[in-house]
């Protein structure tokens, strides 16, 4: 049974939100829902995957639409923060299953370019046609009747998005919990000189936004995995960014750090799914499907 945590509406406007703990990859999975009208938003589902063997499957989803139901919530989205590299996102087995559009921002346009070039598969990715919404800047849409905001949050990949929702925001790989910091910025097209900004753009919401980040992998000072702290807890004690902090000590501290990380062991199978909008490459003439990994192209996350 995957963790699971319940952060409750606070009112008129506030979404009720469920993180799911995928325990492979430490991702947090969420459904935010609309308490009046119990429409609903899947955000960063996983489609589980086992590198050893390349064999996928659809644990983690179908343990969430389970959950769905027992709720009574429709499924008017299925969105993602960003392309993935430590997992592959299940939007399109999602909406295989609930007919809900899909989404993501728009500049994984220039993700799927930067991608094609380093796969060597010019034209191999369309996320306009595997997509059905790509997200600019500022954009607005609804959950239920929940208000929802697009943000442009670069850093992690040049085209991370961050949903606010009322007095929540799912922040994906910019801020980790607290005590652990920021996510890394060190994968083609990432920067965290971009992701210090997006997270001072995120760290003006209001003090009592609830933010909640892609990744936990625990600590030995708490009890499991931890995904929700407020703006103000941010502020206060986030080890990399808490008031007092400078940009140029985020940016020598986050690229000191990222130099020493190894790529996540499923990301050349992961990109060349999401970028496909969580479909696995065309499969080939005797029916299967093959993945493309390019050899020595990488060194750590560069």
């Amino acid at each position: 049974m995957t963790l699971t945590r319940h952060s409750p509406s606070r009112g008129k406007g506030s979404p009720d939100i469920w993180g799911f703990y995928e325990e492979d990859t430490g991702s947090i999975q969420y459904v935010c829902a609309d308490p009046a009208t119990r429409k609903a938003a899947l955000i960063d589902v996983v489609l589980n995957f086992d590198p050893s063997e390349a064999q996928t499957s659809t644990d983690s989803a179908d343990e969430i639409l389970a959950h769905v139901k027992r709720e009574g919530l429709e499924i008017e989205w299925i969105l993602d923060t960003h392309p993935h590299a430590d997992h592959m996102m299940a939007s399109a087995y999602l909406k295989e299953k609930l007919g809900a559009p899909t989404a993501i921002g728009a500049k994984v346009k220039e993700i799927a370019s930067l991608w094609e070039g380093l796969y060597n598969l010019p034209g191999g990715f369309d996320p306009a046609r595997d997509i059905d919404v790509l997200w600019e800047d500022g954009a607005n849409f609804k959950i239920g009747e929940l208000d929802v905001r697009v943000m442009l949050s670069p850093g992690h990949t040049l085209g991370s998005i961050t949903y606010v929702v009322g007095d929540a925001a799912f922040v994906h790989d910019t801020l980790m919990y607290p005590d652990k910091g920021s996510s890394r910025a060190d994968f083609p097209g990432g920067s965290a000189k971009e992701l210090w900004d997006s997270i001072q753009a995120i760290l003006a919401l209001p003090g009592d936004t609830r933010l909640f980040v892609g990744h936990d992998y625990g600590s030995d000072e708490r009890d499991g995995p931890a995904w929700e702290a407020t703006v103000d807890e941010h502020k206060r004690g986030n080890v990399h960014v808490k008031d007092g902090t400078s940009k140029s000590e985020f940016v020598e501290t986050r690229e000191k750090r990222d130099r020493t990380l190894p790529l996540p062991d499923r990301m050349l199978h992961a990109l060349q799914v999401n970028l496909r909008g969580g479909r696995l490459p065309p499969a080939e003439d005797d029916g299967h499907h093959y993945f493309k990994i390019p050899a020595n192209r990488f060194q750590g996350g560069n």
